[in-house]
C-alpha cells in the first residue's frame, strides 16, 4: 500500500478524532479500574474481593453478547459508543459522590463494577464496528494498528497515573476520569462515520445468533478467532507474575510493576511498527508464527531466573502478541459484512475476554498442581501444540495471502 493510494492516518482527521476518543476512553478505565481496586481493598482488606469484582466486570459480556452485537448492528454505532462513555462518566461521577460524602461500601462498588462491566460490554463491538466506516479499506491494516497503540499506550501510563493521583485521595482519580469519558464522548459523537448498514428488524433469536452462525461458516474466520482463545488460554502467565516477582526473580513492588509494563511496551512498539509498515503479504503463516513466538517467549519467560531477561522476553511476548492481533482484527473486520460486524465483534470480544480471564484462572489452577515454573512452561507448550494443530486444522488460514480476498 503506497502512501500516493490513499491519505497517511495522521492526516486523516476522523481517524485522529476516533483514536483519541480511544485514548481518553481507555485511559479512563484504566484509572477507574486501579481506583476501585484499591478502594475496594481499604475499605474490605480481602484479597477475594479483589478477584470478584473482576468476575463481577466480566459477567455482563457473557449475559449481554448476542444482544451486544446486535444492538452495534442495528443502531448509530457513534451514539452506541458515546451512549456507553457517558454511562461510564456517570459511574465515576457516583464514586467521586460518594467519596466525598464517604458513603462508598462494598456492595457500591459491586454493583457500579456490574454496571462498568456492561456498558463496556456494548461499547466494545460498536466502537470496533465503527472503525470500518472511520477510514477507508486501503487504510484499515494501518488503523487497527495505531487504534491498538492508543489502548497499549493507556494501558502503559494510566494505571500509573491512577495509583499516583489515589494518593491524594481517591476523588483526585474519580474526578479526572469523568473529565476524560466526557471527552471521549464528544470525540465520538464529533465522527463523520460512512457506510453503515443499520439493520432495521426486531431483535429475534435467529437474528442474535446469526453472528455466531457467521463464524462457523467462515473457517478461517473461525480459526483466527479460536486460535487466539485457546493460544492466550493456554499461554497467559500474568497472573503469575506477583509469584515470579518476589520468590523467583527476588525482586520488590517496582519490579512487579516493571514486568506488568513490559508485554504492553511491546504491544505498544510493535503496533507503531505496524501502523507505518503494515503487513500486505502471507499474513496467514506471519499471524501463526507471531502466535508460535509468544509460546516460546512463554516458556523462556518461566525458565527464567534473571529479572532483565524476563523483562526482554516479556516485551518479545507482547510484541508477538500486537502482531496477531492486528492480523486477526483487520482480517475479521474486512471479511465480515457490515451489518454483521457488530455481531461478529461481540462473539469475538467474548472470546478475548474469556482468554483473558479464563488464563488467569487456568494458570492459577496449574500453578497450584504442579507449581509457577512448571505451570508457565506447560502453557507455553500447550500455545505451540495449539498452533501446530490449528495449521492442520485451519489450512486454507495458514496458507492465506491477503487479508482480504474481495
Amino acid at each position: 500500500m503506497s502512501d500516493s493510494a490513499s491519505q497517511l492516518l495522521r492526516h486523516h482527521r476522523p481517524f485522529l478524532a476516533f483514536w483519541l476518543a480511544r485514548v481518553f476512553t481507555a485511559s479512563g478505565f484504566q484509572m477507574l479500574t486501579v481506583a476501585i481496586g484499591w478502594h475496594l481493598y481499604q475499605l474490605t482488606g480481602n484479597v477475594l474481593d479483589l478477584g470478584l469484582v473482576g468476575l463481577v466486570e466480566f459477567a455482563p459480556r457473557v449475559l449481554f453478547m448476542l444482544h451486544t452485537g446486535h444492538v452495534a448492528d442495528r443502531y448509530d454505532r457513534r451514539k452506541v459508543a458515546a451512549l456507553c462513555q457517558t454511562l461510564q462518566g456517570l459511574i465515576a461521577l457516583a464514586l467521586a459522590v460518594g467519596s466525598a460524602t464517604d458513603n462508598v461500601t462494598r456492595e457500591l462498588i459491586f454493583a457500579l463494577a456490574f454496571l462498568l462491566g456492561a456498558t463496556r460490554s456494548f461499547e466494545m463491538p460498536a466502537t470496533q464496528a465503527l472503525l470500518p466506516n472511520v477510514v477507508p479499506a486501503g487504510l484499515f491494516p494501518r488503523a487497527v494498528a495505531a487504534s491498538a497503540s492508543a489502548t497499549q499506550a493507556a494501558t502503559i501510563v494510566a494505571p500509573a497515573l491512577g495509583g499516583f493521583l489515589y494518593a491524594f485521595g481517591s476523588l483526585w482519580v474519580y474526578g479526572p476520569t469523568v473529565a476524560l469519558y466526557a471527552i471521549a464522548c464528544v470525540l465520538t459523537l464529533s465522527l463523520q462515520a460512512r457506510g453503515q448498514v443499520a439493520q432495521r428488524g426486531r431483535a429475534s433469536l435467529e437474528s442474535l445468533l446469526a453472528g455466531i452462525r457467521f463464524i462457523r461458516s467462515r473457517p478461517d474466520i473461525l480459526g483466527a478467532i479460536s486460535l487466539d482463545l485457546f493460544a492466550v488460554l493456554l499461554g497467559g502467565a500474568t497472573a503469575l507474575l506477583p509469584v515470579f516477582a518476589k520468590d523467583i526473580l527476588l525482586t520488590g513492588p517496582l519490579g512487579l510493576g516493571l514486568l506488568r509494563s513490559a508485554p504492553a511496551v511491546g504491544a505498544l512498539l510493535m503496533s507503531l511498527w505496524l501502523a507505518r509498515f503494515p503487513f500486505e503479504r502471507n499474513v496467514g503463516r506471519t499471524m501463526f508464527t507471531a502466535v508460535g513466538v509468544f509460546g516460546v517467549a512463554t516458556i523462556a519467560f518461566g525458565l527464567s531466573t534473571s529479572f532483565w531477561f524476563s523483562l526482554a522476553v516479556l516485551v518479545v511476548l507482547g510484541a508477538a502478541d500486537m502482531i496477531s492481533m492486528v492480523i486477526r482484527g483487520a482480517f475479521v473486520q474486512l471479511e465480515t459484512p457490515d451489518e454483521m460486524r457488530g455481531r461478529v465483534s461481540a462473539v469475538n470480544g467474548l472470546f478475548i475476554g474469556a482468554s483473558n480471564q479464563l488464563g488467569e484462572f487456568e494458570s492459577g489452577v496449574t500453578a497450584h498442581w504442579f507449581g509457577t515454573v512448571p505451570a508457565v512452561v506447560l502453557g507455553g507448550v500447550g500455545t505451540l501444540v495449539v498452533t501446530g494443530l490449528w495449521i492442520k486444522l485451519f489450512p486454507t488460514l495458514a496458507r492465506r495471502d491477503r487479508l482480504h480476498n474481495g
